[in-house]
């Protein structure tokens, strides 16, 4: 069945016609004033209380935090981490950002590709921290693919401090800027994630089980410029 048809049998359901241009306007401004909800108090707070209370509510959630002063100590910092964790290889993103840093010093092998199934650590960079819930937004591109956030076991994420925003309206819209087009053309990308904590299930006996669908560890580089 056809888009065209899908449409049609919902709106005979409606017991309604072809919308009029008038109507399609009406939609169409209305997906542009993109109104806020309603929005916890909690997050509405000053920039640097966002940056506590996104630290805050990570670390419950069971993530790793770890500060970095600048994005150049990130390759000793991810050896350093995967040192300790007996992990001797991991995959990247083809992210710029990581790709620009000097990673020869490090003894862990760095591959670029997409995960596969065996992967033990992968390494991405985040697009916004969401300090209402913890939580990170991440979307699918070709240098960053959605594989890395979900298939190895250990998942190291680099947060650029000034990217933590209070909440997920903030989140959206920054989204919705980065995306829009020089024409006003709004290309979202196919996959957006977010991801709070490492991966978890209770649903066996109600036995908290850590990487149930996902990593079982969460590391987020905070970086302070």
């Amino acid at each position: 069945m056809s888009r065209a048809e899908i449409f049609a049998n919902i709106r005979r359901g409606l017991g309604r016609e072809v919308p009029s241009d008038t109507q399609r306007q009406t939609v169409q401004n209305r997906l542009r004033a993109q109104a806020d909800n309603i929005i916890p108090a909690r997050a509405q707070l000053p920039r640097p209380q966002q940056v506590e209370l996104f630290r805050a509510m990570a670390t419950e959630a069971a993530a790793e935090l770890i500060d970095l002063d600048s994005l150049e100590q990130l390759p000793a910092a991810c050896d350093n981490w995967l040192t300790t964790q007996g992990l001797n290889e991991f995959i990247c993103a083809s992210d710029p950002q990581l790709a620009g840093l000097d990673w020869s010093d490090i003894q862990a092998a760095k591959a670029e590709r997409v995960a596969q199934v065996g992967d033990m650590a992968a390494l991405t960079t985040s697009f916004a921290g969401i300090a209402e819930t913890g939580t990170l937004m991440l979307y699918s591109r070709a240098d960053s693919p959605t594989t890395l956030n979900f298939l190895p076991d250990n998942h190291l994420v680099v947060l650029h401090e000034s990217d933590i925003l209070g909440v997920y309206e903030e989140a959206w819209k920054k989204l919705r800027n980065h995306c829009q087009t020089s024409d006003g053309l709004l290309q979202m990308p196919r996959t957006v994630n977010m991801i709070t904590g490492p991966s978890r299930s209770a649903d066996i006996e109600q036995t908290l089980l850590m990487g149930a669908h996902g990593p079982k560890r969460l590391v987020i580089f905070i970086v302070k410029n």
